[in-house]
């Protein structure tokens, strides 16, 4: 079953170059989503001015959420952007992810109630990521030097099946390439705020989806995306949000306490 109707969201912070290659890669899509919604955990003005341009050059309506830079509150502001999504259906990714163009028409495809799609990505070199900010090229291909993991980077729809399956699993979920049903969402109570800095705000809301009766279905060889290179962000508290999700997966936990609603 496929969605009625589906918001494309971008989390972001301070990396404006990178915002602008994937609002490019937006108007190259084969299948136009109905929003877009900008999740910016306290970027500067340079991350606006990105914005401003793009909207001259679509006619997608473009919702940009915004708090204060206080560290790491990715899970409030998505939270925020989420809870305001007008679609059905939501795409979720980051603000380093380059798409295929069909990468949203792939993701609708094998939309279905009952299911989450997790999605891989092709990490690209620190070379060929200076290279596609220097020019602005976004046509990636997957046998390019620089571009990393050839299966990850490879579209061939009809051998997808090869490797979906739909199971009960959360740990391998990555944030960047990601949908969902918003009723689903909902459901849990969102992103955990409790998970503080970096880490597994991901898996952890995977894991509660899980304990909703939510299955994953794993997308290889479809909706195909690019990440951009950078350098790891500090992982201070990664030890205690993985502790959290553990605890989640172990105790059946559906929603949290701290999200969009506190309960």
């Amino acid at each position: 079953m496929s969605a009625n109707s589906t918001s494309l969201l971008i989390s972001t912070y301070n990396w404006p170059e990178a915002l602008e290659l994937v609002l490019k890669s937006i108007l190259h899509q084969t299948v136009e989503v109905n929003e877009i919604l900008i999740a910016d955990d306290g970027s500067d003005d340079r991350t606006k001015s990105v914005i401003d341009a793009f909207k001259k050059n679509t006619s997608i309506p473009i919702k940009h959420f915004w708090h204060e830079d206080k560290g790491f509150r990715k899970t409030i502001i998505m939270n925020e952007a989420l809870t305001n999504a007008d679609s059905d259906y939501i795409i979720q990714i980051d603000g380093d992810i380059i798409m295929h163009p069909n990468f949203i028409a792939d993701h609708i495809s094998d939309a279905k109630k009952g299911l989450y799609i997790k999605g891989s990505r092709s990490m690209l070199s620190d070379d060929r990521t200076k290279q596609i900010i220097a020019t602005k090229n976004i046509n990636i291909h997957p046998l390019t030097e620089g571009v990393g993991s050839k299966i990850n980077a490879s579209r061939i729809p009809m051998l997808s099946f090869l490797f979906r399956g739909d199971k009960h699993r959360s740990n391998n979920l990555r944030g960047c390439n990601f949908s969902f049903w918003k009723k689903d969402f909902l459901a849990v109570n969102g992103y955990n705020n409790d998970l503080e800095g970096w880490g597994h705000e991901d898996i952890e809301l995977a894991a509660r989806l899980t304990n909703l009766g939510i299955k994953q279905r794993q997308l290889k060889l479809k909706a195909v995306c690019f990440h951009l290179y950078h350098k790891i962000n500090p992982r201070h508290n990664e030890d205690l949000n993985y502790k959290k999700y553990l605890a989640v997966a172990k105790n059946g936990t559906v929603k949290c306490k701290n999200g969009i609603k506190h309960l």
